[in-house]
């Protein structure tokens, strides 16, 4: 596969990537602890789950939590998937029409797989 950037962008991007990376999985630690104590609370018969006027019961909890855990790790699979297209090649290169994704687009968003062209196509 052809290659469209510089050693040295290339290694930027990685970088970046890396960076992301390493803010997903803070993020997904962080999410990870909020569920088990979420966990611990239902499953404590002390805890009034429907009569607490003061916020989300915790079956309320238990669902945003889950979705924000679903994000955090959609996104760190995501980077990972990226690295991976780094590491065979195939980064910056559109999976739709094989053109390169622009520096600005891959700045923006590094884990971009379509051209600006074929997301706008795509959205």
């Amino acid at each position: 596969m052809t290659r469209h950037f510089s050693d040295s962008r290339m290694a930027k991007f990685e970088e970046a990537l890396q960076a992301e990376r390493a803010e997903a999985e803070a993020r997904l630690a962080e999410h990870r602890e909020g569920m088990a104590e979420v966990r611990s609370a239902r499953s404590d018969a002390s805890a009034d789950d429907e009569h607490d006027p003061e916020g989300p019961t915790m079956t309320q909890e238990w669902s945003q939590r889950t979705a924000v855990l679903a994000d955090a790790e959609f996104e760190l699979a995501e980077v990972d998937r990226a690295l991976a297209r780094l590491a065979d090649g195939s980064y910056g290169v559109c999976a739709n029409c094989g053109k390169p994704i622009s520096v600005a687009r891959l700045e923006a968003r590094p884990t971009a797989t379509l051209c600006i062209d074929c997301a706008r196509l795509a959205g």
